[in-house]
C-alpha cells in the first residue's frame, strides 16, 4: 500500500497546487473592474491570467460571468480562445454559483483535452476556473512500476498511466448512473472493463502472463480513489516491506485528530469570550464592524495555513522522486537476501541464513526512516512553539532531499544533539527543505554545483546560513522575492519562501536574504530554547 499512496500523494500535491488559485482571485481588484465593465479592464485581467497560467503550469485561467459568458481567460491569444463562449451548461459553473465552489473532470469543450475544472464563485457573481491536465504525473507513473489508474466516485477511470483505459468503467452501472457519467465527462459511451477480477484482490489484465494484485486506497473528499496493479510476486514483496510503518501510521493519525479537537475547543472558547466583551462595551454598530473584521481575520488565517499545506504538499511531490531512489537500493537488496536464504535453508546452512536476516532487518530499518521521515513532513504541524532540537530539523531535511544533495558538494555543520531552539518540527523542517530545495534547482545547469551551510551562535540566537555557487539572484527579482507569486521559475508558484519567513516570524525568527559575494545566500534566525 506505501507505494500507491505516494502516488496518490503525487496526485494531491499536484491538486494542492492550484486548488487555492481560484480562492485568491476571487476578490482582486482587476477582476471586480472586469465584471464592472470598465473600460480596459479586460485587457488587463488577460494579461494577468497569461501570465499566471504560464508560471504556475495551469493549461487555462478563466473569469465566467453570472450569466455563463466568459469575460477573461488565460487563452485570449489563441484563435480557439474562451472568451465570449458560454459555459452556463457546464456542471461546474452551476455547482459554483449555487455552493461557492465546485469541481468536475470532463472532456474539453474546445480542446478535446480531459482535464479536471476547480470553480469559485467571485465578485460580483463571477465564476473563476482553473484547468487542471494530468500529462507529467501519468509521465510519471508510467516510468514506474505497474500500471497506476484514478477512478472518480462512479468507479470511471479519468487519470491512467495507460491511456487506452480513460473513460472504462471498472464496476457495473445502471443506464441511469452510465447516462449521468457520460454527460459530466462529455464522452459517448463508456469503455468496457480493460482487466478481469479473479477474486482476493487479483485481477488479469489481457496481453500480458500471470495475476496481478489490485491495491487502491480508501475514495478521497471528491470520491477520487487510486490503484496500483502489480505482478503479484512483486505486490507481495512490498506488502512485507510495509507491514510495520501501517502501525506507525495509524498511531499519528490518532494522534494529529486528537491534537486538531483539542485546538478547536481552545480556538472555540477564545471566539466566545472576545463576543462577550464586544457585547458588554460596543455599541451595535461597533459590535458588527468587529464580527466583520472577526471573520475576516479568520478566513485570511485559514488561507494562510491552505497555503502552508499546499506548499508542503507541493514540496512533497518533488521529493518523491528522492524517496523512491532511497528505498530502492535496500529493497533490491533484500530481495537478494531472500532469494539466497531459500537456497542456504536447502542446504542447512542456518547460520548463513541468519546473517542474511540480520541484513534483512538493518536494511528495512533503513526503509522505515526514510519513509518515517516522509510521513512526518506530509502531516499538518502544530502553530505552537516548544524546544525542538536543531541537528534533527537539519537531518530531516537532509534525508527528505538525500538524492538532490548526493549529486553536488554539500557542506553542512556539526551541529551537537544539546542544541534547542524554538518552533515545531515539522514547520522548521518545511523552511530547511524550501530553502535548500531553491538551492538545488538554482544549481541545476551549474558544472561545479556546491552549497554550504554553516550554523553559528549569536546570543540568544542561532544564525543559520545556506550559500549556493549558482547564478545569484537578479535584482528585480530579489527587490519582491517574499512577494507572493514572485518567482524566475517556470514551474515555480512563488509562494515558497513567502511561507517560510511567515513560519519563522510565528516563531520569533527570521528568513532573510544575505549578502553574497557570489550566488545566493539565505539567512535563518532561530530563538534558542
Amino acid at each position: 500500500m506505501a507505494d500507491v499512496k505516494l502516488r496518490q500523494a503525487l496526485l494531491a500535491s499536484e491538486v494542492a497546487r492550484f486548488r487555492l488559485l481560484p480562492l485568491a482571485l476571487g476578490d482582486d481588484r482587476d477582476l471586480v473592474a472586469t465584471v464592472q465593465g470598465k473600460p480596459g479592464a479586460r485587457a488587463v485581467m488577460n494579461a494577468k491570467l497569461e501570465h499566471l497560467a504560464r508560471d504556475v503550469g495551469a493549461a487555462v485561467i478563466y473569469v465566467i460571468r453570472g450569466d455563463g459568458l466568459t469575460l477573461s481567460a488565460s487563452n485570449w491569444r489563441d484563435p480557439h480562445s474562451f472568451i465570449g463562449r458560454n459555459y452556463g451548461f457546464r456542471p461546474y459553473f452551476h455547482d459554483a454559483v449555487v455552493r461557492g465552489e465546485a469541481e468536475q473532470f470532463a472532456l474539453g469543450t474546445v480542446s478535446g483535452k480531459p482535464g479536471l475544472y476547480l470553480a469559485r464563485r467571485a465578485a460580483g457573481g463571477s465564476v473563476v476556473v482553473v484547468k487542471l491536465e494530468f500529462d507529467r504525473v501519468e509521465a510519471q507513473w508510467r516510468a514506474a512500476t505497474g500500471v497506476t489508474f484514478v477512478t472518480d466516485r462512479d468507479g470511471v477511470i479519468v487519470v491512467t498511466s495507460r491511456p487506452a483505459w480513460r473513460f472504462a468503467r471498472t464496476s457495473a452501472l445502471t443506464p441511469t448512473q452510465a447516462r449521468t457519467a457520460r454527460e459530466r465527462i462529455g464522452v459517448p459511451a463508456l469503455a468496457a472493463t480493460p482487466f478481469t477480477r479473479m477474486g482476493h484482490g487479483r485481477i488479469a489484465i489481457a496481453g500480458t502472463r500471470g495475476e496481478w494484485l489490485l491495491l487502491s486506497t480508501p475514495p478521497d473528499a471528491s470520491g477520487w480513489r487510486a490503484h496500483l496493479a502489480l505482478p503479484l510476486r512483486q505486490a507481495v514483496d512490498a506488502q512485507v516491506r510495509i507491514a510495520q510503518g501501517l502501525a506507525a501510521l495509524a498511531v499519528l493519525a490518532l494522534f494529529a485528530a486528537g491534537a486538531l479537537l483539542q485546538n478547536r475547543r481552545r480556538r472555540r472558547r477564545e471566539r466566545t469570550l472576545q463576543l462577550e466583551s464586544a457585547v458588554a462595551e460596543r455599541t451595535a454598530d461597533l459590535r458588527r464592524e468587529i464580527d466583520e473584521r472577526t471573520a475576516a481575520e479568520r478566513q485570511a488565517a485559514q488561507m494562510r495555513e491552505g497555503l502552508r499545506q499546499a506548499n508542503r504538499l507541493a514540496t512533497l511531490g518533488q521529493i518523491t522522486a528522492s524517496v523512491a531512489h532511497e528505498t530502492a537500493q535496500p529493497v533490491a537488496a533484500i530481495r537478494n537476501y531472500a532469494a539466497s536464504s531459500q537456497k542456504l535453508l536447502d542446504l542447512g546452512a542456518n547460520r548463513d541464513v541468519r546473517e542474511n536476516l540480520q541484513a534483512i532487518d538493518r536494511l528495512a530499518g533503513r526503509i522505515g526512516e526514510v519513509t518515517a521521515e516522509l510521513r512526518g513532513f506530509a502531516r499538518k504541524g502544530s502553530r505552537a512553539g516548544g524546544p525542538v532540537p536543531l541537528a534533527e530539523v537539519v537531518d530531516g531535511a537532509c534525508l527528505l532531499l538525500k538524492e538532490g544533495l548526493s549529486r553536488i558538494a554539500f557542506e553542512r555543520p556539526a551541529i551537537t544533539p544539546d542544541l534547542m531552539v524554538l518552533g515545531g518540527h515539522v514547520r522548521l523542517e518545511q523552511v530547511f527543505v524550501n530553502v535548500l530545495q531553491n538551492a538545488l534547482e538554482a544549481l541545476a545547469d551549474s558544472p561545479t554545483p556546491q552549497i554550504s551551510m554553516t550554523a553559528e551562535l549569536d546570543g540568544d540566537a542561532v544564525r543559520v546560513l545556506v550559500s549556493d555557487n549558482g547564478p545569484g539572484i537578479a535584482p528585480d527579482v530579489a527587490e519582491r522575492l517574499f512577494t507572493p507569486f514572485a518567482t524566475s521559475r517556470a514551474s515555480g508558484l512563488g509562494l515558497g519562501l513567502v511561507i517560510a519567513k511567515d513560519i519563522m516570524e510565528d516563531f520569533g525568527g527570521a528568513l532573510g536574504l544575505a549578502p553574497a559575494s557570489h550566488g545566493a545566500c539565505f539567512a535563518i534566525l532561530l530563538r534558542r530554547a
